[in-house]
């Protein structure tokens, strides 16, 4: 479908974007506004140590989860994205320039090394996590544009999910606010 920037009765929403883009806060701060579940893609996938729960286990969980009424998500992992697609009303895709997610990826990491902040179960980032060849800023730039292709080709696709693009920050907060309009005028936006 084209591209389009009304949520109207989307229940089931993937945030999608490249790593550091900012889908989790996006993902809860249109939570709150639709008072609807969000669903957090590390906290699901995620095992103490950096254990990834394997694969099969994974495609289970999210074939669960997303039969269900309403969910948001803050991510769309490879192993099950497929699941998600078929199921979604809306994709709200974070199609920033590079050197935009790779930044706030940069500083979000490097703060939350600072900080010792939990990611899930105990995990936290580390100097080893942004620097090497298995580094959350060597994921980024390896899967960048594989991802951005991806997220265009939705909102140029003629049939599946509708597709919103925010190209700039700035636009998912305009993004949020028309969310935020369109809830309160149709009775919808939590407190």
């Amino acid at each position: 479908m084209p591209e389009t920037d009304r949520v109207g009765d989307a229940r089931r929403i993937p945030v999608y974007g490249v790593t550091g883009s900012g889908k989790s806060t996006l993902a809860r701060a249109l939570g709150e506004i639709l008072g609807i579940p969000v669903l957090d893609a590390d906290h699901l996938c995620w095992r103490p140590g950096w254990v990834q729960i394997p694969k099969d286990e994974q495609r289970a969980l999210f074939d669960r989860l997303t039969r269900t009424d309403a969910w948001i998500l803050d991510a769309a992992y490879n192993v099950w994205r497929d699941l998600v697609l078929q199921r979604t009303d809306l994709v709200v895709a974070l199609d920033y320039p590079r050197w935009r997610s790779l930044t706030r990826l940069l500083w979000r990491t490097v703060t939350g090394i600072v900080t010792r902040r939990e990611i899930c179960h105990g995990n936290r980032e580390s100097w080893r996590s942004l620097v090497g060849r298995d580094s959350i800023v060597t994921w980024h730039v390896t899967s960048f544009r594989r991802q951005r292709e991806r997220m265009r080709a939705w909102a140029a696709a003629p049939s599946g999910p509708r597709v919103v693009l925010l190209r700039r920050p700035r636009d998912a907060d305009a993004f949020l606010e028309r969310v935020r309009e369109e809830a309160a005028g149709a009775g919808r936006v939590s407190p």
